[in-house]
């Protein structure tokens, strides 16, 4: 069956909807506009149906209408792939909202293997037709620009110099086992060393500020050697591997996958251990640009933006333009710690491109300054920039601007992105991404800002609705 197929509505599914057994407001809307908007589906379809040679053939997968919903469903609700299985399967409305119906509702892995074949591109694609059909109906009308960065955390523990590298050992002595399993004679001579790692990296966690400058390089010294007899072993291990003949296809396939897995965490190791020994044993101050703070997810990067519960944080620097609306119109993934000064004349770019306009009003925090964006902002055509001035002197014509009336109601009105940024976090799970790989990572983000947009559609729509519905019941009403 094809994945755009839709089955029809049980008997016992229309005794229920006869019943008034349905969604509540929010999800109804969204519901509706989702069928209204058929385009994102066919999107979600082409990702689903991608590297097949015939897509109507072999077993039956998750239809794209589903996909989607039980999608935006987990991160409107901040479910993990267990719990959106359950509480589907569990109540008729939701079966309603995703389509399955009185059908069985797939394994929560189904719903993961389903959900990672959607690319980054095409969750963007679907944040750009979202807005584009708000403002076809007259929600967004971009008049109103605020913009602020934040970081999306990832999925990993503390790095220090001992955990990274005890990380490499047991990952490559796991790896190296698995592939055992597959041909015994591989693995003939390699020693499990990850015993004697751990025992290190706890002597070097759990040591002493007095006991470092007479222990740490000793331990680090024996650590890195046990890393070191680590990845050499397995490196021998990967050259016997290509001598071996297997005549079962799948064992070839295993095979081959654990030796580029064990390739690509010997790679990163060489990383950790480099950056050790500069470090540790040579006393010298490594670029952030250079070190590796995991092996599970090398695309992290260290950021620092002057916080004083959190001065540093490990993993990406987020770009969010929201409209009055509350609708976030544009986000990026910023690679480093670039200054938000650079952000701004990317979101005027986009913003044109995407609505062929400039806001009237750009609102931002002080870190946006400079002159050459206020300059940048004017050509542009915005009429009111709200960007405090940063600097120690300023000007009595700059603090004049700053205290006029129409800068402060953009100040107050700049405030609103914070509050987006925490439901962000909290309602839609965006604080930090339990999936792995940086493509991932912005299917991530992209799926709570898509959310968030559809609950704000949602909104107005109803509040349109409110409206319309008083408005026919005065009209309605008998003179008294």
């Amino acid at each position: 069956m094809s994945r755009l197929a839709h089955r029809q509505a049980s008997f016992a599914d229309l005794e229920l909807l006869r019943q008034g057994v349905g969604l509540d407001q929010t999800l109804q809307t969204i519901s509706d506009f989702l069928e209204q908007n058929q385009a994102l589906v066919d999107q979600v379809h082409q990702d689903l149906v991608r590297g097949l040679k015939n897509a109507t053939t072999g077993r039956e997968g998750i239809e794209a209408s589903r996909v989607l919903r039980s999608f935006l469903l987990r991160r409107l609700k901040d479910w993990d792939y267990r719990e959106l299985r359950e509480r589907i399967a569990d109540g008729f409305s939701l079966r309603q909202f995703t389509h399955f119906y009185a059908d069985p509702v797939p394994s929560h892995r189904a719903f993961h293997r389903s959900f990672l074949r959607l690319s980054a591109q095409t969750v963007r694609a679907l944040n750009e037709a979202v807005v584009q059909a708000a403002v076809h109906s007259g929600i967004e009308n971009a008049k109103k620009l605020r913009v602020d960065t934040t970081v999306v955390q990832t999925d990993i523990h503390h790095p220090t110099d001992s955990t990274l590298l005890w990380d490499t050992v047991r990952t490559i002595c796991r790896l190296v086992k698995r592939v055992g399993e597959l041909v015994p004679a591989l693995t003939q001579g390699f020693h499990n060393r990850s015993r004697r790692a751990r025992r290190r990296m706890l002597d070097i966690s759990r040591m002493e500020r007095a006991e470092r400058p007479r222990q740490q390089r000793r331990k680090y010294k024996d650590l890195l050697e046990v890393t070191e007899e680590t990845l050499a072993q397995a490196r021998i291990v990967v050259e016997k591997s290509k001598k071996v003949r297997v005549l079962d296809l799948l064992v070839a396939e295993k095979l081959q996958s654990g030796v580029e897995e064990i390739l690509h965490f010997s790679e990163l190791g060489e990383r950790v251990i480099n950056q050790t020994r500069r470090r540790v044993l040579q006393g010298e101050t490594v670029p952030v640009g250079e070190k590796i703070f995991s092996i599970f997810e090398a695309h992290t990067d260290l950021i620092k933006r002057g916080k004083v519960v959190t001065p540093v944080e490990f993993g990406h620097k987020i770009f969010l333009a929201e409209s009055a609306q509350g609708l976030i119109t544009d986000y990026r993934i910023l690679q480093g710690n670039p200054t938000d000064e650079q952000q701004l004349e990317p979101s005027l770019d986009h913003h044109h491109r995407v609505f062929g306009v400039a806001p009237e009003l750009y609102a931002a925090d002080r870190g946006f300054y400079s002159q050459a964006n206020l300059e940048r902002c004017e050509k542009a055509g915005v009429k009111t920039v709200c960007v405090p001035y940063s600097g120690r002197a300023k000007t009595a014509e700059r603090a004049a601007q700053e205290k006029t009336r129409s800068f402060k109601q953009g100040q107050r009105f700049r405030a609103g992105i914070e509050g987006r940024i925490s439901v962000l976090f909290r309602g839609r799970g965006m604080k930090r991404c339990p999936d792995e790989g940086l493509e991932h990572f912005e299917v991530f983000v992209g799926t709570a800002v898509l959310a968030n947009n559809l609950l704000r559609i949602a909104h107005h729509l109803n509040k349109r609705k409110r409206r319309s519905g008083r408005r026919s019941s005065k009209r309605t009403l008998p003179p008294t």
